[in-house]
């Protein structure tokens, strides 16, 4: 079974993302912020991580380079998701090492095509 930590601070949304992954199979783990989303990825080594970019303690930027500098980590894809949609924010995600991006708010069917699709998975 394939393992995703989501590092989203709205319950809500994790909530519900987390239900339909579950329907596809995968195993998901919660993290509603920065600090405790890295200790998490370091903690279950997931196959993909999805990433808010505005989080408390870390931001989703510090988050993601955190993980892309790291040698334990730096393989794990990084999908962002986030209502920061302009040019810069999307600039400074792709700099900090995600591998790619969902705006927020997202189509669910979409956004699980695309998890999947990351995760290698049908």
């Amino acid at each position: 079974m394939k393992k995703v930590v989501l590092i989203e601070d709205s319950k809500i949304l994790a909530q519900a993302l987390m239900g339909a992954l579950q329907l596809s199979q995968v195993q998901t783990v919660w993290a509603a912020d920065g600090a405790t989303g890295v200790a998490a990825v370091k903690r279950e080594k997931p196959d993909l991580v999805l990433l808010d970019l505005m989080l408390p303690k870390l931001s989703g930027f510090e988050v993601c380079k955190l993980l892309k500098t790291d040698n334990a980590t730096w393989r794990i894809p990084v999908l962002v998701m986030s209502t920061l949609t302009d040019a810069e924010s999307r600039t400074r995600a792709q700099e900090a090492g995600a591998d790619y991006f969902i705006p927020k708010p997202y189509d669910l069917p979409s956004t699980l095509e695309e998890i999947k699709k990351h995760l290698k998975i049908k």
